[in-house]
């Protein structure tokens, strides 16, 4: 039974939402957690490369336009849990440097209003929350943290460790990924009898059948529902728009459709924390007399800046075979940041992270097809491709442009994106396929086109961020310093949209720190009390 009031409404279930509904869950104030899709389906499915990517079984059924006209289907996921349920669960905390002014060849990305100390306290909250596994220490870049991880790294398995130790002899700093990957390891690294995962290659991209994967649902939505009964979830509800009384300046609607009747639902306090581009297109569908540009758009900001990293997934081909079962262990930090910081970057500009990805498949394989340096290889050597690979994450630091946004045309969803500070993520490229060469593998690198359904470079959302970006000044930030939309007293907003800028870590660890966060002001809002994060002094 859907009831009209509650203390308060969050709209959307992802890292963001579902952080909120687990932290404010503790108040005893009536919460209820608006989802758009339902569970995703426990299925054989799940681990089906055909499936998972080829088809693009679990992504959404819509069409989106691009600024030239083309269209295509995004890389969105409409589940509880949101996009966590396919993420691929390395838990980063940005760095120190991502906060400040960065500049990059391709121009500058933007400070943030609050500093990393702020959110340090928040960071350690969030990485026992989603258990995740780390080691402290080996990566250089690493910004300052007091308590060591809640959980030991997930060991490499032996191709990765030689790969590790071969770049570790060439001066190179890799280290253990801090994964929210709630695998419990025996003393060899095996998984042990009752661990939630596996070491299995069907995870990165996919959803876990068998729920060992740290996502939001798993973590914060089903052990909330279980703990406080003051706690709603309203599945297969799709949030039309939001309302506001007559000054404008409070919501005092949020009007939902659910099995085709549409029911209006009243909260004193709302969160809208759907994705960045889903966010900023609910305000956009929620013009009135005092907003007439959408909701908190006074600015002409809600839906501009844009930004999804420069993400590239590559396959390099081992001298030796690859068997690697769970290969998402190994990151590498050296060209982060630029040369004075960075010292193996020879650029005085920063290129950005290195990572293990998910090991490739003969399917993968095939579907993507052969690039040209391969042809000489037997007639469909898929499955030996598969075999030999080394498969790797890059991810460098894309610019917020006010160009590069989501918005509607004629009824439809348009995305415009411009790629901004290219030259930073192709000096990553070369500085990867010179570091294989040194590593016993073959330099050539194979792009991994469709991973995570990335079948076209606008249509990979996996890193959505921008769109709604907070500040202290209501002429160039939607929000304030704690995510309040300017000028709209009870209207909150904790996915990634607020970020100013990205650095070139995935964004889940900074979306769910904040969520806790803004949930710490939330519930003294409410004249509740949350358990409070405690802030302990940051070492330098």
């Amino acid at each position: 039974m859907i009831e009209d009031r509650y203390d308060v409404v969050i709209i959307g279930s992802g890292p963001g939402g579902g952080t909120m509904a687990w932290k404010l869950a503790e108040t005893g104030k009536r919460i209820l957690l608006v989802e758009r899709g339902d569970y995703l389906k426990r299925e054989r499915a799940n681990w089906d490369t055909n499936e998972v990517f080829a088809k693009g079984r679990y992504q959404v059924d819509e069409t989106w336009a691009s600024s030239d006209g083309a269209t295509f289907k995004p890389g969105l996921h409409y589940f509880v849990g949101g996009n966590s349920k396919v993420y691929g669960a390395v838990l980063l905390r940005l760095r120190v440097e991502d906060f400040d002014a960065v500049r990059h060849s391709g121009g500058v990305a933007p400070e943030w209003p609050v500093k990393y100390d702020e959110f340090e306290p928040y960071y350690q909250a969030a990485e026992e929350l989603f258990e995740v596994r780390g080691a402290r220490g080996e990566d250089p870049t690493e910004p300052p943290a007091p308590k060591p991880y809640k959980h030991a790294s997930i060991r490499h398995e032996p191709r990765i460790q030689k790969l590790s130790d071969d770049w570790a002899r060439e001066g190179l700093h890799p280290f253990h990924l801090p994964m929210g990957a709630l695998l419990d390891q025996d003393e060899t690294g095996a998984a042990t009898p009752h661990s939630p995962l596996l070491r299995c290659d069907p995870f990165d991209g996919y959803p876990s059948l068998t729920n060992g994967k740290s996502d939001a649902q798993i973590i914060c939505v089903d052990p909330a529902l279980a703990a406080h009964p003051n706690l709603t979830l309203l599945k297969n509800a799709y949030v039309e728009r939001l309302t506001t009384d007559a000054s404008g300046g409070s919501v005092t609607g949020v009007e939902t459709i659910v099995e085709g009747r549409r029911h209006t639902i009243r909260g004193d306090i709302v969160v809208v924390a759907c994705g960045a581009l889903s966010s900023a297109l609910l305000l956009l569908r929620s013009p009135s007399d005092r907003h007439p540009d959408g909701l908190a758009n006074r600015s002409g900001l809600v839906g501009r800046n844009y930004m999804r990293h420069n993400n590239a997934t590559v396959l390099a081909i081992s001298r030796d075979p690859n068997p690697t079962e769970f290969q998402k262990t190994l990151g590498l930090n050296d060209f982060y940041h630029a040369h004075a910081k960075s010292p193996l970057n020879p650029f005085e500009f920063p290129l950005g992270h290195i990572q293990m990805v998910g090991k490739s498949d003969g399917t993968q394989v095939e579907v993507e097809g052969l690039p040209p340096f391969l042809h000489w290889l037997p007639e469909k050597p898929f499955d030996w491709i598969a075999r030999h690979s080394i498969d790797f994450w890059l991810t460098s630091e894309d610019l917020p442009l006010p160009e590069n946004r989501v918005h509607y045309r004629n009824g439809q969803v348009h995305l415009d994106l411009t790629e901004s500070n290219m030259d930073g993520h192709r000096q990553l490229r070369e500085m990867l396929r010179r570091i294989c060469d040194k590593a016993d593998i073959h330099p050539h690198l194979m792009d991994r086109t469709l991973y995570l359904g990335k079948d076209t470079p606008i249509g990979g959302t996996a890193h959505q961020a921008g769109t709604l970006r907070f500040g202290e000044d209501p002429a160039t930030a939607v929000l304030d310093r704690d995510c309040r939309a300017h000028g709209i007293d009870n209207l909150y907003v904790t996915d990634a949209s607020f970020f100013p800028s990205i650095g070139a870590v995935n964004p889940t660890l900074t979306i769910i720190a904040n969520a806790l966060r803004v949930a710490d002001t939330v519930a003294a809002r409410l004249g509740a009390r949350a358990p409070a994060v405690s802030s302990p002094e940051v070492s330098s």
